[in-house]
């Protein structure tokens, strides 16, 4: 009996792209892409493999569910249109297909018996630490500005002085105004969720890019602040400070992004009250709020950055409130129904206090402080209330009393 021929015998196919630069760079492989080079969309449907792209010919393995795209080259749509113009045919050679790609490490490709296929230096790069494009064409998507930044920061890599100057000329051309916001997001979520996020916006500040597509953020830079308190002096070098100690505190991107916008009301502190700025937190909640609608950010995140905004202060005050303060803060930060919130907002905030040079490893009272109390306050059980025979409106102010009185009790036995 002949055994069936698996869906791939036969195929000119290879491994490409990122878990290519991934494997060789040592780290986990989550997803194999395979391009497959002279074949037709007819002859990969006949072989079981499931259409997927809308755009340009992707494919589904029938076994393995992994993504098989034809060779293709592209070029960029006509003045007036958006998008790719793709030729996919089975005359495109893999060589041609790599140079479509936006970084040398992004355009290698492996062969099914291990061979690396590398003809415009990837590997070289990834040893010298540098991020490279390979052609002119990069700057046809004006997206690759903000995916540079973030495979910079994600790899710790530098930018190839001829890359960093295309960058920037596509920064000054304007052609990142074309960017929607769900594509900006898409990078700036992901950028986020790595290891160096702070990096991410250091590169964009270091093209000119960040001022266009986080002109809040930007405008903090050359801001001072009482050198007392911020040694660093500069809001937006602070700023960023805090982002690198919120991805050491948590994991969470969400997290990060609160810490990242808590103080952009600092931009726009009157010039004669500068280094100091009262009511920053106030000044800052529209400014997070209009960034967040441009960039249709999710509403957990903005719920929770707009409350580190709003709230951060207190939480820095944390030693001398009084518990009908506490009591309304917990309440502002739905605590009560969100523990995992409420400690969201103890991480942005502690992150805030770690942000600074010296500070970074200190030992700070504010997030023991208001777990304590919050651990105070939720011991109050609200059935004992009900059972005390209070109805209506008076259950809710009888329990608001009663957890005040927790936290109070607590605060002067700590003393």
């Amino acid at each position: 009996m002949t055994t069936p021929a698996s869906p791939e015998a036969g195929l000119q196919r290879y491994r490409v792209g990122g878990c290519v630069r991934d494997e060789l760079l040592g780290l986990p492989i989550k997803d194999r892409d395979w391009v497959v080079v002279g074949a037709t969309a007819e002859e990969m449907v006949a072989r079981g493999f499931r259409p997927v792209g809308r755009d340009f010919p992707v494919f589904l393995h029938p076994e393995s569910g992994e993504e098989h795209a034809l060779a293709r080259t592209e070029r960029k749509s006509a003045p007036g249109h958006t998008g790719f113009v793709c030729h996919a045919a089975p005359d495109v050679t893999l060589e041609e297909d790599l140079r479509r790609r936006d970084f040398t490490v992004n355009a290698m490709a492996e062969a099914d018996d291990g061979a690396l296929i590398d003809p415009y230096g990837g590997q070289a790069d990834l040893q010298r630490g540098v991020l490279r494009h390979i052609s002119p064409a990069f700057s046809e998507d004006p997206l690759r500005v903000l995916r540079g930044a973030r495979f910079a920061a994600r790899f710790g890599f530098t930018l190839a002085p001829e890359t960093a100057t295309l960058m920037r000329e596509i920064v000054t051309a304007g052609e990142l105004d074309t960017l929607t916001p769900e594509r900006v997001w898409n990078e700036t979520r992901r950028a986020l969720a790595g290891e160096r996020p702070a990096d991410f916006f250091r590169v964009l500040r270091d093209c000119g890019a960040l001022a266009v597509v986080f002109p809040e953020i930007d405008a903090l830079f050359g801001v001072p602040q009482p050198p007392k308190h911020h040694p660093e002096i500069d809001s937006g070098v602070h700023t960023l400070l805090v982002l690198e100690q919120a991805a050491r505190l948590s994991a969470d991107p969400a997290v990060r992004f609160a810490a990242l916008v808590h103080d952009l009301g600092k931009a726009t502190t009157p010039k004669q009250e500068l280094p100091r700025h009262i009511a920053h937190e106030a000044r800052g909640v529209p400014l997070v709020e209009a960034l967040c609608d441009r960039l249709r950010v999710p509403n957990g995140w903005r719920e929770l950055a707009v409350a580190v905004t709003r709230h951060h202060l207190l939480y820095h005050r944390a030693a001398e409130l009084r518990p009908a303060t506490v009591l309304k803060l917990l309440n502002q930060l739905d605590a009560f129904r969100r523990p995992q919130r409420f400690e969201d907002f103890l991480l942005a905030c502690e992150a805030d206090s770690r942000g600074r040079p010296g500070y970074e490893m200190a030992e700070f009272e504010q997030p023991r402080l208001l777990r304590d109390d919050h651990a105070a306050a939720s011991a109050v059980d609200p059935r004992s209330v009900v059972a005390d025979g209070l109805q209506g409106a008076a259950i809710r102010e009888e329990l608001e009393r009663r957890r005040e009185r927790a936290i109070a009790e607590r605060r002067s036995t700590a003393m």
